[in-house]
């Protein structure tokens, strides 16, 4: 987890070039329990907007208090679960550990308060994309430079393969209207077996299956061979 390293000057969201924001909600309120071990940034409650990448939460305060933004990477977070209180409003809970150089050091037990709705379909992918990223390491972080007055959120990154497309559909000729034949081209084998087959029919009398088609002359009368010896 890593303090102050992903929030703008003008209080935007910063984010990893490689990654995307897939959901995110405002109203949000970041509680730390047990926050009198921790340092002084985590002990009051924070309001402002939690976003959701492939492979972290990040929570942006509002306001220039001395905690603007917290990033939760999920191979650092345990015990994640979803909060529906009978009074109050749901809320995500979990404990996560200090990332290495992220401006802090041991662990917190967190709660991510959803004052206007949204813990139950915030958790549930938030859940889900953990699961997913525990297939793999997630990737190296590196931060963009911020801009203080562009878009609120970096450019996606630039697609580099080609575009999927369907293949046109195969050529019909229109009704009423025979398709171009070329004589110079040589028949397919499939135009000569037709031939063939209306060459071999035209020889023939047109018989029933059961009947089978004998020649109307009669053949020449049999004669033997002249013997040698009687010449």
């Amino acid at each position: 987890m890593s303090l102050n390293k992903n929030s703008s000057e003008a209080g935007g969201v910063v984010i990893n070039n490689s990654e995307s924001i897939l959901m995110n909600y405002d109203n949000v309120e970041l509680v730390f329990c047990e926050a009198d071990s921790l340092p002084e940034a985590f002990r009051k409650s924070k309001k402002g907007s939690v976003f959701l990448t492939p492979y972290r939460v990040i929570f942006v305060a509002k306001g220039k208090d001395a905690l603007r933004s917290f990033m939760m990477p999920f191979y650092l977070i345990k015990g994640c679960e979803i909060k529906q209180p009978v009074l109050g409003a749901n809320y995500i809970k979990g404990l996560v550990n200090a990332e290495p150089g992220g401006g802090w050091e041991g662990s917190a037990t967190f709660k991510l308060v959803f004052g206007a709705g949204g813990a139950i379909e915030f958790g549930q992918c938030m859940l889900a994309t953990a699961q997913a990223a525990s297939r793999g390491p997630p990737p190296g972080y590196s931060y963009p430079n911020a801009q203080p007055s562009g878009g609120f959120f970096p450019h996606p990154p630039a697609f580099d393969g080609p575009a999927a497309y369907m293949p046109p559909p195969p050529y019909s000729a229109p009704l009423g209207q025979q398709p171009l034949h070329v004589p110079d081209l040589p028949s397919t084998s499939a135009a000569e077996a037709k031939a063939a087959e209306a060459a071999a029919s035209a020889s023939c009398a047109t018989l029933p299956p059961t009947h089978v088609y004998l020649p109307q002359d009669k053949p020449p009368p049999y004669s033997p061979p002249e013997d040698k010896k009687n010449q």
